[in-house]
């Protein structure tokens, strides 16, 4: 595939298994695509929505965005699907050559499962080839945020 993968459009529903890519607004929800078999569905309001982009991984000096993780995965794995995610010593020995420092204490294995599902899924519906964030910058505004600036959000 050749689309660029927008991870503000691609979504993960509490309670539900998958990803989604966001369509459009319902009047009580958000009406979306699944990833895998592409069956659209409408998810209310009382669905707890969150946006990939809106994920990040805790590292010991701070958090890494999901995008950065999910880049780094594909690095290491060499953009092969991960086909066992049963053995909790061998996900933290992945996610320590793709995150080196990642907390330990606020990042656990039942992440580990949930991102690397979430990595099959773009590995095999959508394209680690992922859409520029766009920030929102006043005219004239070109300065890189620092890291100082990221601790203060």
């Amino acid at each position: 595939m050749n689309m660029k993968t927008d991870l503000t459009k691609i979504i993960s529903v509490s309670g539900q298994h998958g990803l989604y890519k966001y369509l459009a607004q319902a009047r009580n929800g958000a009406i979306v695509e699944s990833l895998s078999d592409k069956s659209r569905t409408v998810f209310g309001l009382k669905n707890r929505i969150t946006t990939l982009a809106d994920i990040s991984v805790y590292t010991k000096t701070g958090e890494v965005s999901l995008k950065d993780v999910l880049t780094k995965l594909k690095d290491v794995l060499d953009g092969k699907e991960v086909t066992s995610k049963d053995n909790p010593d061998e996900l933290k020995a992945l996610f320590e050559k793709a995150v080196p420092d990642y907390d330990a204490d606020r990042f656990y294995v039942s992440h580990m499962k949930k991102i690397i599902d979430w990595y099959n899924e773009i590995a095999k519906y959508a394209s680690f080839d992922f859409e520029e964030e766009k920030k929102d910058e006043a005219p004239g505004q070109e300065e890189a945020p620092t890291s100082e600036d990221k601790a203060n959000e």
